[in-house]
């Protein structure tokens, strides 16, 4: 029988930049990692807490290329957009914008650090435009729409999905 930890993910904010970073590891390869973060079929199967449906509206995932997905639940919608800027086998960088905040958009960088074994870090860095801003995202309770999601995404991996 092969036993999967399921982790939380650290989740930080930086005290002198208007910063949050997420680090999370997973039973998985970089490679599983990065197919999860820009294949637009698995990315909607694990995005965002439980209960969401999430419709990929557009994804091109190349440097300069762009994205859009809503999630619903309970008749009520949310928009996200945003950019890629550089994408990699480790990396991705992009911006994020929640449609209902289109002014608080936030540049995330995403690395896969390979720590041997099958297990991959993922390092999550989102810079906000101000620490009012940052602080309302922690106040939003993402964390559990983070924890929820990789959860989901650990599934995919243990199931071969990925």
């Amino acid at each position: 029988m092969t036993t999967i930890r399921y982790a939380e993910a650290s989740i930080e904010a930086d005290p002198d930049l208007p910063i949050i970073r997420i680090t999370r590891d997973f039973t998985a390869t970089p490679a599983q990692l990065h197919r999860a973060h820009t294949d637009p079929d698995l990315f909607a199967r694990w995005v965002g807490p439980d209960g969401m449906d999430t419709r990929i509206v557009e994804w091109d995932v190349r440097d300069g290329g762009s994205w859009r997905y809503v999630a619903a639940r309970g008749g009520e919608e949310y928009w996200f957009r945003g950019c890629f800027h550089q994408v990699t086998d480790t990396r991705i960088v992009q911006t994020f914008t929640f449609e209902g905040m289109p002014d608080d958009v936030s540049l995330e960088t995403l690395h896969f650090e390979d720590l041997g074994d099958g297990t991959t870090r993922l390092h999550a860095q989102s810079l906000v435009d101000g620490f009012e801003g940052r602080d309302a995202w922690l106040a939003s309770g993402m964390e559990v729409g983070i924890d929820q999601g990789y959860s989901k995404l650990d599934r995919l991996v243990a199931e071969g999905a990925i």
